[in-house]
């Protein structure tokens, strides 16, 4: 709902701005593919390592903490006849008890403000703000009045190759495009 909303507004202002600016000198945009500039970073690739690595010890204690729970039911089921109503009782409250801990360990560490968001967060904000800084510096040098992530939110229908901001802002950033695979000299 909330990117619903944000592109809603993000495309008024375009379509505003393409009707008002004209009236003015015309207008210089040019687009960048965060994604294609990310992935061409080795601290990118590191980052994104390290959050893998954390993720998956982090799931398997989450999937530990679930067979565990598992595992308690199954006893619970073949000695239930054998149990009092006072333990049977006690058994499930035990196990609802154990079921709602592995689902608050899960959102410890995987939930909208886990412990695997802020280290996203933290890890990742560095390289953002280089990249934000070298594509500022492009666009400054190069005279653009408005780059666009073409890898974000706001969808391009159409965009010609030579307005693509990627490769400066890769060079701003230090990375030899010549010793690295790009996208066939753009």
């Amino acid at each position: 709902m909330h990117t619903t909303r944000t592109r809603t507004l993000l495309g008024a202002v375009v379509l505003l701005l393409g009707l008002v600016l004209p009236a003015r000198a015309q207008q210089k945009v040019g687009y960048v593919d965060s994604e294609y500039i990310l992935s061409r970073l080795p601290e990118y690739a590191t980052v994104e390592q390290q959050l893998d690595r954390m993720a998956q010890e982090w799931q398997a204690e989450v999937e530990e903490r679930q067979r565990e729970v598992e595992e308690m039911f199954r006893e619970y089921q073949a000695r239930e006849l054998l149990y009092t109503n006072e333990e049977r009782q006690r058994k499930r409250e035990e196990i609802v008890q154990a079921e709602d801990e592995a689902e608050r360990l899960r959102m410890r560490y995987f939930g909208p403000e886990g412990e695997l968001f802020r280290e996203q967060e933290r890890l990742m904000r560095p390289i953002q703000e280089r990249v934000l800084a070298a594509i500022e510096e492009v666009a400054t040098s190069e005279g653009y009045d408005f780059v666009f992530d073409k890898s974000g939110d706001f969808v391009f229908l159409f965009a010609r190759e030579q307005y693509d901001l990627s490769d400066l802002v890769l060079e701003e950033l230090g990375i030899d495009l010549e010793s690295t695979s790009g996208r066939g000299g753009s």
